[in-house]
């Protein structure tokens, strides 16, 4: 298991690139199933999860070609069924939440697909049955085998129908939207999630051959076609990695410059770090993060505590709540953390107490944040990563703190971030991995 050792008071400097969008790369490369033509994706994230799920592919018979460090393409010619119903396929796919979108694919164009119960981050309940509902109002049969802990979908035929989603699912809005598109008829997806990782896949898979209407909306309408061909595909830039780091900068008091953002994709982001009074400017397609010696959160009109909570797009992405709490122990003010999403991702506040980070967790879904205005540093610490967002929260902690810091379980960071620490220090950070 890899620790990271952090010296922190370190002020970086200098110019970063973020990673393509890793949310993006795991709906992108399970349409690539939808053909047997060849596919290319570029700007992939070279991080655990989407290694993991590129390996996947490969086992279950896809042929795969590694162009450079961050292209492939994918010519998914024929199936390992043998493998898909093995022991060893249980194991590869249970490692990896990502992987059940395999599922919709495969049922729009083999009509069956197999899949066990997801891994993935340990930050609360994260239920399937929308994807399941849906592929069951195209026309599918589920199965599942609580024995094997084994999801079974099978149709004769797919037949397009209106659904009303019972939440907008990110992924089940992906899987279903694979599913439809080979479906016979026409599909109605109301409430679908609207991300632009969403938009990205709707509009590779338009390339590909695919009819779909209402692409940036909660409304997706989807005329099914016979087949689809191949076609290339570039990712957009990690939105979770953008705010990451404009906080990091906040958060040490640094001056970087992030470059190739998709300024135009990272929806309400800059705004909500504008509200925690971090000042930043775009130049082109860079946001420039200017070196503040400190951040004042905003309040309500009504002079009431500044509220920062999560909510399906193009509200607040969940993933970066975690940033922004830890971006809010050094801030002049008080927020109030809310969490809607998962009942489990503020846990790791209890570390952050320890550093000496004033926060009242009032319940599993929020947390009271009590600025320090940069007059307190935080404390050095040992801790341990729970989950990818938590872990780069604890990163940047440990970046601003007082001596020497560290974080085991860094495998939860690489499952979301590439080469974290190498980039970092090349801006002026001290991190090293043991």
């Amino acid at each position: 298991m890899a620790t990271f050792e952090v010296i922190g008071g370190h002020r970086l400097n200098g110019r970063i690139t973020p990673q393509g969008a890793k949310n993006e790369a795991l709906e992108v490369l399970c349409a690539v199933l939808l053909t047997p033509e060849k596919v290319t994706v570029s700007n992939i994230p070279n991080i655990l999860d989407v290694m993991k799920l590129i390996e996947l592919l490969g086992k279950m018979g896809v042929d795969v070609e590694k162009i450079d460090r961050h292209t492939y393409s994918f010519q998914a010619r024929r199936i390992d069924w043998d493998y898909m119903e093995s022991i060893d396929y249980q194991k590869d796919m249970s490692k990896l939440r990502g992987a059940i979108m395999v599922l919709g694919p495969l049922l729009a164009r083999f009509g069956r697909g197999y899949a066990p119960k997801p891994g993935g981050d340990k930050i609360g309940r994260r239920r399937l049955d929308t994807h399941f509902i849906g592929f069951e109002k195209l026309g599918a049969r589920f199965r599942y085998d609580a024995d094997t802990s084994f999801f079974k979908v099978e149709a004769d035929k797919l037949r397009g129908a209106y659904m009303l989603l019972d939440e907008a699912s990110v992924t089940g809005t992906a899987n279903i939207i694979m599913a439809a598109v080979m479906a016979e008829g026409t599909t109605t997806i109301y409430n679908a999630a609207c991300e632009p990782y969403v938009q990205q896949l709707c509009r590779m898979l338009c390339r590909m051959g695919a009819r779909i209407d209402g692409i940036g909306s909660n409304l997706l309408t989807i005329e099914g076609v016979t087949s689809l061909h191949g076609t290339e595909h570039r990712m957009l830039p990690d939105m979770i990695e953008v705010g990451s780091f404009i906080g990091m900068a906040a958060m040490t008091r640094s001056a970087i410059t992030i470059e190739d953002v998709s300024f135009e994709n990272l929806g309400i982001i800059p705004q909500q770090f504008e509200r925690m009074g971090i000042r930043f400017e775009q130049r082109g397609d860079d946001i420039v993060v200017p070196e503040q010696e400190g951040y004042e959160i905003e309040s309500f009109i009504d002079g009431s505590i500044m509220t920062i909570a999560d909510a399906p797009w193009p509200g607040l992405t969940p993933d970066l709540l975690s940033v922004l709490l830890v971006v809010a122990t050094q801030a002049k003010g008080t927020v109030l953390i809310h969490q809607k999403m998962f009942e489990s991702r503020l846990f790791f506040v209890d570390k952050l107490i320890d550093m000496g980070a004033q926060i009242i967790l009032c319940d599993p879904h929020r947390a009271t944040v009590i600025g320090h205005n940069h007059q307190i540093r935080l404390r050095s610490s040992v801790m341990t990563s729970p989950d990818i967002r938590a872990g780069v929260a604890l990163l940047i902690a440990a970046m601003s703190a007082d001596g020497r810091s560290i974080i085991q379980n860094v495998e939860q960071i690489d499952r979301g971030y590439e080469s974290i620490d190498l980039r970092l220090n090349a801006l002026g950070a001290e991190i090293r991995r043991l």
